[in-house]
C-alpha cells in the first residue's frame, strides 16, 4: 500500500524558512515522481513543485520560483521542500503526492484536480506564515 507522510510544517514569521519532508513506504519509491501541493482556506489546490524519479527534472509554480527548492533522497525514500523567504500568502496545508508515468510539469498541473488525479497522497502538514 502506497503511503506518504509529511512533516516539518509550523508557524514561521514572514521572511523565515522551513523544510518540509515527505517520507514514503509501501512502494518502489524511485519509480514515482513526487509533487508538493498546497491549499489555503477558501482557495483551490495549487501545484507548488514536482520532482522526477531520480531528481533530474524539477518544476516550480511561478509564485515560488527562487524561494522554494525541491530535492529527493531515494536511499531514504524522502522528498524535501525547502521553503525560504516565506510570505503570508504561502500559508496553506502542504501535501505531497506520488505518480508514475507523467513528466513533472504535467504532474503539478493535473494534481490540482484532486485525489483521483494521482496515485497516492499524504495527509498534509500546515504551514502558517504570520508575525
Amino acid at each position: 500500500q502506497l503511503q506518504l507522510v509529511e512533516s516539518g510544517g509550523g508557524l514561521v514569521q514572514p521572511g523565515g524558512s522551513l523544510r518540509l519532508s515527505c517520507t514514503a513506504s509501501g512502494f518502489n519509491f524511485d519509480s514515482y515522481a513526487i509533487g508538493w501541493f498546497r491549499q489555503a482556506p477558501g482557495k483551490e489546490r495549487e501545484g507548488v513543485s514536482c520532482i522526477s524519479t531520480r531528481g533530474g527534472m524539477t518544476y516550480y509554480d511561478e509564485s515560488v520560483k527562487g524561494r522554494f527548492t525541491i530535492s529527493r533522497d531515494n536511499a531514504k525514500n524522502t522528498v524535501y521542500l525547502q521553503l525560504n523567504s516565506l510570505k503570508p500568502e504561502d500559508t496553506a496545508v502542504y501535501t505531497c503526492a506520488a505518480k508514475t508515468g507523467l513528466d513533472v510539469q504535467a504532474m503539478c498541473l493535473i494534481g490540482v484536480w484532486g485525489p483521483n488525479a494521482l496515485d497516492a497522497w499524504g495527509q498534509g502538514t500546515l504551514v502558517t506564515v504570520s508575525s
